[in-house]
């Protein structure tokens, strides 16, 4: 079954290049990829979905999918945003091929890392993501499109290279490439000697963290998002970009847990540089584009979650915060980025100092795009709520009042400031775009059509039942 969920964008793609119709081809696929999901998710405990076919003997490398429940959440964040992507957005005449079969191509690479149990896919299927999105970005983008997927190829290359050695690392030491196998040998009496740990921590968390953009690695984030068309700034965002956070909990937290906590410090001064300076940063931005520092800006959140995990490995709340708040992040996300690109195609612009008084001729992409922003500063009701909510109360469990505030627990009261920063931002974009007197060019722009409903509905409602029901994921983590 999760084979069958990998390996569908890929057929479909390949349908593509043979002459199916490109866009009834992703769709319908994209549409049987969140039955399969949600099927899995139901079904998580049957033997049936797991897979596994050897590839290569010496060193032993295995084409195998298994899933808990950290990945299967992702699983559904990637067959959900997948969905909502291949529909939203235009592709431009006679590049359908290559719209369609990109987006798929991203999916599939983020099914296979996080559905896959063997290092050498895990880093195999998220490098073939990023192909497809340099080239959209390249070749479909906007603005100075080339010279930004230059600079996102290198940013991410390089940090792609040093992830690698310290993977490959790990893998020798391990003595083999399946994940849960290599857990294993690298714990208890078997555990790498500190000054080890120290150096392979160090790779991992300049690698994903690159990844993920945590600061100062996070500069290529924003322009890039800003000039991707739609669907790959959804996915990329929503859901791609989870690979190095999902890395850090799946690899470097139980493989080198006395290497992160030697790196703790430092991890909390990047990720409130993440909040605060990026924050004020999109503060001071005047399009629409601030959405990709937006992006940047929530990514220390969670890795708050993992600072208060690799502080106090007992807690019970930290795992679960950084993934609900990742599943949350990637819908909001998802959703914001595809409303912004249906707000550019109807006025022609993302300046936030030409658009005005939207809301009268564009009444449906208001309220969606309201909901939208509401719940990316948290508001309750919404999945980031619940999510950022969690985060804060993992950094205080096994706190001691006895012995003063520790690091992360300062960093999380600073961290708060960041929701503050959040509201103005957005609330601030959604007034000078929908609010106000209308202007010649938005008093004549069209509303959401039936199909551009679609996709941000889906996106909506997501938002919607986990912000009301957590559970509808937390109960798959337990």
């Amino acid at each position: 079954m999760l084979a069958l969920i990998v390996f569908l964008p890929l057929i479909a793609f390949i349908a593509i290049l043979l002459g199916a119709p490109a866009r009834k081809t992703a769709i319908y696929s994209a549409g049987a990829n969140l039955v399969l999901g949600i099927y899995a998710a139901v079904m998580r405990d049957c033997s049936c979905l797991d897979f596994s076919v050897q590839v290569l003997s010496k060193p032993e490398i295995n084409l195998a999918f298994s899933t808990d429940g950290m990945s299967m959440v992702l699983v559904l964040l990637s067959v959900i945003v997948t969905l909502a992507a291949v529909l939203s957005g235009k592709a431009p005449a006679g590049r359908e091929t290559l719209y369609y079969g990109s987006s798929l191509l991203i999916s599939a690479g983020a099914l296979g890392a996080f559905a896959t149990t063997d290092l050498f896919f895990f880093y195999a299927f998220h490098e073939l993501a990023l192909i497809p999105t340099f080239l959209m970005i390249g070749i479909l983008g906007r603005g100075e499109r080339k010279a930004i997927a230059w600079k996102i190829t290198i940013y991410l290359g390089l940090g792609s290279i040093i992830l690698l050695v310290g993977l490959v690392w790990l893998a020798n030491l391990a003595g083999t490439m399946h994940i849960p196998s290599m857990v294993e040998n690298l714990s208890g009496e078997n555990a790498l000697d500190s000054g080890t740990q120290k150096s392979i921590a160090a790779l991992l968390i300049v690698g994903f963290g690159t990844l993920v953009s945590l600061f100062p690695f996070h500069s290529w984030a924003a322009p890039a998002y800003a000039s991707a068309p739609a669907p790959v700034a959804m996915l990329h965002a929503g859901v791609l970009k989870k690979f190095g956070l999902y890395g850090l909990l799946r690899i470097a937290v139980p493989m080198v847990p006395e290497g992160m906590q030697v790196w703790l410090t430092p991890v909390l001064v990047l990720l409130l540089a993440n909040i605060l300076w990026v924050g004020y940063v999109t503060v001071s931005q005047r399009r629409l584009d601030l959405l990709g520092n937006s992006s940047v800006m929530h990514m220390g959140y969670i890795f708050l979650a993992i600072a208060a995990l690799v502080a106090f490995p007992e807690n019970t709340l930290a795992k679960p915060a950084a993934i609900l708040l990742m599943f949350a992040h990637g819908i909001s996300i998802a959703l914001l980025f595809g409303l912004a690109d249906s707000i550019e195609r109807k006025t022609g612009t993302l300046d936030l100092e030409e658009l005005g008084g939207l809301a009268k001729a564009a009444p449906k992409l208001a309220f969606l795009f309201g909901i939208a922003g509401m719940a990316s500063i948290g508001l309750p009701g919404l999945a980031n709520f619940a999510g950022e909510v969690l985060v804060f109360l993992s950094a205080f469990q096994g706190y001691d009042p006895t012995q003063g505030l520790g690091s992360v627990q300062i960093a999380c009261i600073i961290s708060i400031w960041g929701v503050v920063i959040s509201a103005v931002y957005m609330l601030r974009a959604y007034r000078n775009i929908f609010q106000g007197p209308a202007i010649p060019r938005t008093e004549s722009a069209e509303d959401l059509t039936f199909m551009d409903r679609i996709p941000a509905v889906l996106l909506t409602v997501v938002l919607f039942a986990v912000g009301l029901y957590p559970n509808l994921l937390l109960n798959l983590l337990r």
